[in-house]
């Protein structure tokens, strides 16, 4: 089939702005099957297919495009699975535009392939199940965590004939997929089909266990698993240090999409509630800041802000996350910082169950000056700038490090001054037979790269086990 040589990839197909902040069912709607093939005859198959090399986990990108061309979807699937745990994940929020799509040599003279959508095209397709568990080899390995890191890393294993067991704090596996990435972005049903591929693999996944009190790495150990690897991710919120924090109102982003994601906080009847305010500032500028803001208004916020203290240049969330929040009708205050939560205060009476509660925060104009270590002008504060924006709660969206419970009742593992577990380019840690990847060596990072290094560690911890055989 002849190369399309129309210069703009398909557009994804959403939901109305106006309806969808009614719901949180999902705003992207894929494309049709016609629409598919027809992008997939954009791809030139490139000979050094240079897309590949920006793929995290290296999907042979044109190979199953090619697939997809055929209509040949369950072998595009198997294309895609050699590679990647979570294709159906990664379709849908995967920073194509920065990795792979970055790469494709239709970028240079009009827009590239659409590799996520075409991806996600073909994991909505397949019908699941189709995975069998390999022949078991007799050894045995313990994933901590069952976000993208250790789903990757344990499907990997599973692939070898390793007997994987995944342990899991909360009481769903998905780990951030689950509690931070919010519906309408990534169904939970997706995440589940993801999983429950990884358990025909022989994968058994145990929940409610957090590592460091239910059961320490070196109990792990004396169980019989021959290896260890801690994908649990970086969960432990970071605030501004500013007065006004500890105000009724203020959250986490963290808490605030694990209260709506994974507890349906949204719904009227659940037994952990969610503050249902009516102005509301997010403080920061990634994924999760425009996740955070798009779930407030669908929780009913007439009014909703993101504040970012540099430009819209700088902005480090997905250019679609930040359109769908604008089309939403967030207000996007750039160039500004918070330098106080403003609380309510009754002195006349002390009972006012009001008092303690948010009613404004405090904003400063920024300027960029200088570039900063990461590359970017730095933020500078423009004196005599304030105002005040009305609000009844303040979302916290700033970044998150890794818990520090594990390293704590672990010894001999070590860790930078973030708290970030320290490993070779490998993922091998300080200590002999422990393997560790994603947001708990990086820190906040995407589900892509996460999976990346959950693949590297596989390789990795099949080569040690492999060796101390011999």
């Amino acid at each position: 089939m002849a190369a399309n040589m129309e210069k703009r990839k398909h557009p994804m197909p959403t939901q109305d702005a106006k309806s969808r902040v009614q719901n949180f069912d999902e705003v992207a709607l894929g494309y049709s099957e016609e629409v598919a093939v027809s992008e997939a005859t954009r791809c030139l198959h490139c000979k050094n297919a240079p897309c590949v090399s920006g793929c995290p986990v290296n999907i042979r990108i044109p190979d199953f495009i090619d697939k997809v061309k055929e209509r040949d979807y369950d072998g595009a699937y198997g294309i895609i699975s050699q590679s990647s745990s979570l294709p159906a994940v990664c379709g849908r929020v995967c920073p194509q535009e920065s990795q792979c799509e970055a790469k494709c040599v239709r970028a240079i003279k009009g827009e590239p392939v659409g590799i996520g959508r075409l991806e996600r095209f073909v994991a909505d397709r397949h019908s699941g199940s189709g995975a069998k568990k390999p022949e078991q080899n007799g050894h045995k390995v313990a994933v901590i965590g069952s976000g993208p890191a250790g789903l990757t890393c344990a499907g990997d294993l599973a692939k070898k004939g390793y007997k994987v067991t995944v342990f899991e704090a909360l009481h769903v596996a998905g780990g951030v997929l689950v509690y931070g990435i919010p519906e309408f972005r990534l169904p939970k049903k997706i995440v589940q089909k993801e999983v429950d591929e990884l358990k025909n693999l022989g994968v058994e996944v145990m929940t409610n266990v957090v590592i460091g009190k239910t059961l320490t790495v070196d109990e792990l150990f004396d169980m019989g698993y021959e290896a260890v690897f801690v994908g649990s991710g970086a969960g432990l919120p970071r605030f501004m240090g500013i007065k006004g924090e500890s105000l009724n109102g203020v959250y986490s982003a963290n808490e605030f999409l694990t209260r709506n994601n994974l507890m349906k906080a949204y719904k009227d009847d659940q037994a952990t509630p969610i503050l249902r305010a009516k102005r509301v500032a997010v403080v920061g500028g990634g994924n999760v800041a425009m996740d955070a803001a798009r779930t407030a208004l669908r929780l009913g916020a007439e009014k909703v802000y993101i504040v970012y203290r540099r430009s819209l240049d700088e902005l480090p969330a997905r250019k679609e996350e930040v359109e769908h929040a604008q089309e939403e009708g967030v207000d996007f205050r750039l160039l500004q910082n918070p330098t106080e939560i403003l609380g309510y205060n009754n002195p006349d009476d002390r009972r006012d169950p009001k008092n303690g509660s948010v009613v404004g925060i405090r904003i400063i104009k920024m300027e960029l000056g200088e570039p900063d270590e990461s590359g970017r002008r730095s933020p500078v504060e423009v004196a005599g700038s304030e105002e005040t924006l009305a609000v009844d709660c303040v979302i916290m969206a700033i970044g998150t490090s890794p818990n520090p419970l594990i390293k704590n009742t672990t010894g001999g593992l070590d860790v930078n001054r973030r708290g970030g577990i320290i490993v070779d380019e490998r993922g091998k840690t300080t200590k002999d037979g422990v393997y560790a990847g994603g947001d708990v060596v990086t820190g906040a990072a995407t589900v892509i790269i996460a999976m990346g290094a959950g693949k590297t560690a596989a390789q990795s911890i099949d080569e040690y086990i492999k060796s101390k055989s011999q």
